[in-house]
């Protein structure tokens, strides 16, 4: 399971729900935080911790006085068994992917075209949903919380409603392949991509959306470059 945050809040939530996640499906849990959170300063609410009803721990070896003993190997020569285990795990997996979805969606109820960014990178993007809303430019924002398993749900209501997307990333793209097989291919996918620790602004993102989607007056509609 790999959580995202984009803000220090989201960071210390996201630490006490990794280890429930973790205990609650027996698998890792990674908190992909870019380096900009990792520098960043700001508050942050110190909650009390929900304790979470969390399965029971039959795998573990605690003494088999009374009941049947666990077998904790992981070597067998047995095909069958071995079928057997991997077909455990895809139901462990597909369980995953149905209940632990989580993203958060911004001025996307009526949206035309829709931005997808996570981490710092759907932080900013946020702040060009805003400055294209002001220029009366129907834009949206899904911003994953979680990259596996990929939010594909958040993208159902919009298969046949949007006319186009962009992912924001850090990388040479990724999320967008993911993007892709959400709305399978039902419209235009583009990704906008800095690398080599270069943060993209939001003038320059609002910039690309623009040309990529033939908006008219988008030299008006253009941001001043800051970010909100």
């Amino acid at each position: 399971i790999v959580l995202a945050p984009s803000k220090s809040q989201e960071l210390y939530d996201f630490t006490m729900e990794a280890f429930d996640l973790a205990d609650k499906y027996r698998i890792p849990v990674i908190i992909l935080a870019d380096g900009f959170l990792g520098q960043m300063m700001e508050p942050v609410e110190i909650k009390k911790r929900v304790i979470t009803p969390l399965p029971p721990k039959d795998w573990i070896v605690d003494g088999c006085r009374g009941r049947e003993k666990r077998n904790v190997a992981s070597y067998c020569l047995s095909n069958e068994i071995g079928e057997a285990a991997c077909l455990k795990l895809q139901t462990k997996y597909e369980q995953i992917k149905e209940n632990e979805q989580q993203w958060e969606e911004y001025r996307s109820e009526d949206a035309q075209y829709l931005l997808v960014g996570y981490g710092t990178c759907g932080r900013i993007a946020k702040s060009v949903v805003l400055n294209a809303r002001k220029q009366g430019i129907k834009l949206g924002l899904i911003r994953p919380l979680t990259l596996w398993p990929f939010p594909d749900k958040a993208f159902a209501p919009y298969k046949d409603k949007v006319k186009g997307i962009v992912t924001v990333e850090l990388n040479a793209g990724q999320m967008i392949e993911d993007v892709k097989l959400a709305v399978e291919c039902r419209m235009p996918v583009h990704l906008y991509s800095r690398q080599g620790g270069i943060m993209p602004g939001a003038k320059e993102i609002f910039d690309f959306t623009a040309k990529v989607f033939e908006w008219s007056a988008a030299e008006e509609a253009s941001t001043d470059g800051k970010n909100i």
